[in-house]
């Protein structure tokens, strides 16, 4: 009776361990951070997507031959992708203009940066970003913005293209 047992037991741990990671590979998802550094006086944004989501994403978007791992140029082609679908806007909804710091690849995330000095008495955001949610309509894009109070968290997912926070006053 033990052996039936220990049968079955190992059965549903090979079982388990094959379920994960075809499970893993469906979790699209993104951590954007939006910091007020008081020491530069600048807005810093940090993308840092999945390594593998964005293996696949570059060879949908470009071509199927696109090697985001070794390929310098279809790395800025990704990056200024991720910056054309994210926008920072002010409480007037005008556009607060981001520049483009770099990217790089670091273990199994792929960051894209950009930066922006604080814009004098800003009392708030509106955030878009629209990364991989065209390809993939279950994207998660979560963002925090800190060094404004307390770290405030955006969800952006299913149609949301817009979220504010706003800062104490």
């Amino acid at each position: 009776m033990t052996t039936q047992i220990i049968k079955s037991v190992l059965a549903m741990v090979l079982l388990a361990s094959l379920a994960v990671p075809v499970s893993a590979h469906q979790i699209k998802s993104a951590i954007t951070t939006v910091l007020f550094n008081p020491r530069t006086e600048n807005i810093e944004v940090s993308h840092r997507f999945n390594l593998h989501d964005a293996e696949h994403a570059v060879k949908a978007l470009f071509n199927k031959n696109s090697d985001i791992l070794d390929d310098i140029l279809t790395q800025a082609e990704f990056a200024a992708y991720v910056n054309e679908r994210f926008a920072l806007l002010n409480q007037d909804d005008s556009a607060i203009a981001l520049n483009d710091v770099g990217f790089e690849v670091e273990g199994k995330h792929f960051w894209v940066y950009q930066e922006t000095a604080q814009p004098p008495e800003l009392k708030g955001l509106k955030v878009r970003h629209d990364s991989l949610r065209d390809i993939w309509p279950d994207q998660v894009n979560t963002l925090n913005v800190e060094g404004k109070g307390d770290i405030q968290t955006l969800t952006f997912n299913d149609n949301v293209t817009l979220l504010s926070v706003e800062f104490g006053h």
